[in-house]
């Protein structure tokens, strides 16, 4: 359909008169002129001064003629070189090029350079001369994209693209464009415009959004935008349905039918993504990414991918980058602190395609490990919610393929982002045991994984001492195997410190559950240690930390009491009473030092 528009160079000046009268040939015609009356004005004065013996011999004529033809021929000397000084840089040394590249204004740069100094030398005709001189790229860039007139939009949204993403400008760029609330309003408004002549415009927009959004307090304006969280959205829209634009000044006119495969929908998922990425970093924007009508449904649909894809080596980056950047939204969103994130991960998890989509992602990703640590890391934030967990557990195979990773993987990273996921379910989860102990042979792996002296060892620990400790009666049968690992815990509480030594402690403690006194010093032979030197080392931990532990027994709250925080929200619950601890060992550490001042052992 042909646009009933015109470029400003073409436009007639007078109506039915062809091509003869368009503004750009009379504009070139009035430029020769201009050149041919100069040439013209210097023959002329070149002509009389050398024949100045014509002139009238009255009294002043001659002098004043003399003046007179040398200030004319001075004036279109100098017209005729400034004229031929701005053709040289202009056409030969391309002085317009050299500026666009030095601001990196693209390839579009030539244009919005001539607009551009157009409208400074309007400025100093119709103003003051320091108007044009006080005028810069951002600022003529944010005065176009508030026209009306989609040519002027697409030129300053251009500039604005151009300079923001350049390493030299974007700071600047983005500090003054940041205290425009009109052009912030106005860019996050083109997400929205979905015409495919405006195709470039809402790009250029959206690249100019997700670098705005990339400091923190240019965020927080852009999610302070009504609607600003909607206009994100808009660009995850994956062309399963007619888009519309009625935003756009022009927009109530129907778009043009073109098909919509013709739109690129993945290079706005994409950007919105990234967008969405960006606001998350701040804990009120999760908030209004959770609160948004079906953003995260539409977040989690980005996250299923085809096993084709993933075992795909040579699939498109784009494909796998949407991917991955859904599934860091969702990781942002999950480990949200405070009841916003105890909303979100309970939304996350009530939506019925996120686990089985992670479930996919963790069983065909072996090519993709970055995928899979990301869905990984998902599981964990996940775990800190019971109802969660629950989900997570009831979802076939999500809890083997986590062990089968975390036994095998190659990559020991992978291997233990598959543990803190596999501790954080057990913890305070009987179905989550019973889910982990469904796998034959898996106290023997995890005994195995206690030989390896990385982070391995640690989470191995972890699940252990959970299955020990949250596991139901009907497994105690089958969890008295436990002990065959005595001997490297005990080892390990001897040797280990930080979270090893905390970690070897508690599972100590949780295996004595199944042996009696005899059998827990048949275990400290295999393990080569004296029972004297180990019980000397547990009191030496105690007397180490003995200050501490005295500040705590007197300024114990229901802080001591949980495993986890997300914030300020506590989770899972200790189910001894942690004072009650304390004071317990206060006492053994009092009784063995009045042993030791009446002469005895110190250690019975």
């Amino acid at each position: 359909m042909k646009q009933r528009t015109w470029h400003a160079p073409d436009v007639p000046l007078l109506p039915y008169t062809g091509w003869v009268f368009v503004s750009k040939k009379i504009g070139r015609l009035l430029n020769w002129l201009q050149v041919l009356s100069a040439l013209a004005c210097v023959a002329l004065s070149v002509t009389r001064l050398w024949n100045n013996q014509d002139f009238d011999e009255a009294k002043n004529m001659r002098p004043a003629l003399l003046l007179f033809y040398a200030l004319a021929l001075l004036e279109a000397s100098l017209f005729l070189l400034e004229k031929a000084y701005w053709t040289w840089k202009m056409s030969v040394c391309r002085l317009l090029d050299q500026v666009s590249a030095e601001c990196e204004l693209g390839p579009y740069g030539l244009v919005s350079l001539k607009r551009f100094f157009y409208d400074a030398y309007s400025q100093c005709i119709d103003g003051s001369i320091f108007d044009g001189i006080k005028m810069d790229l951002v600022t003529f860039a944010e005065d176009l994209i508030l026209s009306d007139f989609l040519d002027e939009q697409l030129i300053g949204v251009r500039i604005l693209q151009q300079l923001a993403t350049s390493k030299g400008s974007a700071r600047d760029t983005l500090r003054k464009l940041g205290t425009n609330p009109r052009s912030i309003e106005r860019a996050v408004e083109m997400l929205n415009w979905k015409r495919h002549e405006e195709e470039e415009v809402r790009k250029c927009a959206a690249e100019v959004v997700s670098k705005l959004a990339g400091k923190r307090q240019n965020a927080l304006r852009v999610s302070g935008i009504p609607g600003a969280i909607e206009s994100v959205m808009s660009l995850l829209y994956t062309g399963r349905g007619p888009p519309t634009s009625v935003d756009h000044p022009l927009g109530a006119v129907a778009a043009a039918a073109v098909p919509d495969r013709m739109y690129d929908y993945l290079q706005y998922n994409l950007l919105g993504l990234h967008i969405l990425k960006k606001l998350a970093r701040d804990h009120d924007n999760c908030g209004k990414i959770g609160n948004a009508r079906g953003l995260l449904a539409k977040i989690v649909e980005f996250t299923h991918v085809s096993p084709t894809l993933l075992l795909n080596p040579s699939a498109s980056d784009s494909q796998v980058r949407s991917v991955k950047r859904a599934l860091q939204v969702i990781k942002m969103l999950v480990y949200t602190t405070g009841a916003t994130g105890k909303a979100l991960r309970r939304d996350v998890a009530e939506n019925v395609f996120t686990v089985s989509n992670l479930r996919g992602v963790l069983q065909h990703g072996h090519q993709r490990m970055e995928l899979q640590k990301l869905a990984m890391d998902v599981l964990t934030g996940m775990a800190m919610d019971e109802r969660a967990k629950e989900t997570i557990v009831g979802t076939g195979g999500v809890v083997k393929l986590l062990l089968s990773i975390f036994f095998n993987a190659g990559e020991c990273e992978l291997g233990n982002e598959a543990g803190e996921a596999l501790a954080m379910l057990a913890l305070e989860s009987e179905a989550s045991c019973a889910a982990i102990l469904k796998r034959a042979d898996v106290l023997d792996q995890l005994a195995s994984a206690l030989d390896a002296h990385d982070a391995r060892c640690l989470n191995a620990m972890r699940v252990l001492r959970n299955l020990c400790a949250y596991s139901g009666e009907e497994h105690r049968t089958r969890l008295s195997e436990v002990t065959k690992a005595m001997p490297t815990v005990l080892g390990a509480t001897m040797t280990g410190r930080d979270k090893i030594l905390e970690v070897s402690v508690g599972l100590t403690t949780q295996i004595c559950r199944f042996i009696d006194v005899d059998q827990f010093t048949a275990e400290l032979r295999r393990a080569g240690l004296d029972e004297r030197a180990y019980v000397e080392r547990l009191v030496g931990i105690l007397r180490q930390y003995r200050r501490l532990l005295e500040a705590i027994a007197e300024t114990t709250s229901e802080v001591e009491c949980y495993h986890v925080f997300s914030g300020s929200v506590p989770i899972g619950k200790h189910r001894e009473n942690f004072s009650a601890i304390v004071d317990t060992a206060l006492q053994l550490l009092a009784a063995g030092d009045a042993a030791g001042a009446g002469g005895g052992e110190s250690v019975s």
